[in-house]
């Protein structure tokens, strides 16, 4: 009953203003522009990996990356063949070899992850094809930046691997200009040592969504886009993309309830009246409700999440569907799997359609994906 449903012409409309503002950069020396890396990590961005990755290939996209070899293998026995990615360092050798068997693309970010690849292509007389991750203070994957030494002997030493690019991740380019601009500085100043070094760098690319659009002097030789395909970023809309996506349901069961009645959990909602409402069988399970981590958010942004929180706790009604057209009002919290919404008044009937506005990224991937 549950779907989520995506409007090919919005997606292809993004695709096109994401592309020119791509091209808006010059050529660099070789003539080259600037190539996009289409991230399709989480479901490719929910909306649903083998799906969107073919439609993106459909859009002249030929580059993709992941986070899981999971991701990796869903794309690889679809038939997907393209240049794939694998923006995770690992040291997990049953991992590095399907990755490797997979001919999938290698993060290399660790002495023992070089060195285990490294060993898996000796023994499969494999040339392993590998970008190189830099930690510039993000404190996940890569080598740190300071610790140049290691880097260089490690990368010195591999003779099965062929170095294909070299990037790092920004933390906070949605809003901290100024650390977004050291950790730049430091990438390009690691690359500089390596190159002094004689090791080949080869494709360069930092930018993520955010940074893509507020830093055009940062996409270097490519940039990988990620949620500024479904138009569902996290700071300022600032080249028209279109949000994409929505949540679909149906109405499950409509009833009267008597006035001074609880509805939800944890009581945070009474009648005052008499009043007819509609069940509709989807919840926060099904990524009804779900936003982003509030660990994306700014301490400022905090503060107002909490106040927000709170007056609509105080509202009793702070989210609203739509049937036939018209705006609903849920009542009490958002359930598991259902709601209950408010239609007193209004003509409105079992199995009518509801439309839910969701960040679909977080909507279960079992969940069918209607492309219209």
């Amino acid at each position: 009953m549950n779907s989520v449903v995506i409007k090919k012409e919005d997606l292809r409309y993004n695709i096109e203003k994401i592309k020119k503002y791509a091209e808006k950069n010059l050529p660099d020396d070789n003539g080259n522009k600037v190539k996009i890396i289409a991230v399709v990590k989480a479901n490719g961005y929910g909306l649903g990996i083998v799906e969107y990755t073919n439609f993106l290939i459909d859009q002249g996209i030929d580059f993709f990356a992941v986070s899981t070899v999971d991701e990796v293998l869903k794309i690889r026995q679809a038939g997907i063949n393209q240049k794939l990615l694998m923006l995770s360092s690992t040291s997990v050798e049953e991992e590095v070899r399907t990755l490797i068997k997979n001919n999938v693309i290698l993060t290399i970010g660790s002495k023992e992850a070089a060195e285990i690849a490294d060993k898996i292509g000796e023994k499969l007389n494999i040339t392993v094809k590998a970008h190189i991750k830099i930690d510039t203070g993000f404190g996940r994957y890569g080598f740190v930046y300071s610790n140049r030494d290691e880097m260089i002997k490690t990368l010195k030493s591999l003779t099965n691997i062929k170095i294909e690019g070299t990037f790092t991740h920004f933390s906070n380019a949605y809003y901290d200009d100024k650390y977004t601009k050291l950790q730049f500085d430091r990438f390009i100043n690691c690359i500089e040592v390596l190159k002094m070094n004689e090791i080949q760098t080869g494709m360069l690319h930092v930018c993520n969504t955010s940074a893509f659009i507020k830093f055009p002097n940062m996409h270097l030789n490519a940039v990988r886009i990620g949620s500024a395909f479904t138009g569902r970023i996290s700071f300022k809309n600032s080249i028209g993309l279109r949000k994409i996506g929505y949540l679909k349901s149906n109405i499950s069961e409509i009833k009267e309830l008597p006035s001074n009645f609880n509805i939800g959990y944890s009581n945070v909602y009474k009648t005052k009246n008499n009043t007819k409402v509609a069940i509709i069988p989807c919840g926060y399970c099904n990524g009804f409700n779900i936003e982003t981590g509030k660990d994306m958010l700014r301490n400022v942004d905090k503060i107002r999440y909490i106040v927000q929180d709170f007056k609509n706790l105080l509202k009793k009604q702070r989210l609203y569907v739509e049937i036939n057209g018209k705006k609903h009002p849920i009542l009490g919290r958002v359930g598991t799997y259902h709601i209950t919404v408010d239609t007193q008044g209004k003509e409105i009937k079992i199995n009518d359609e509801v439309i839910m506005t969701s960040n679909i990224k977080y909507v279960d991937s079992n969940i069918k994906r209607e492309w219209i």
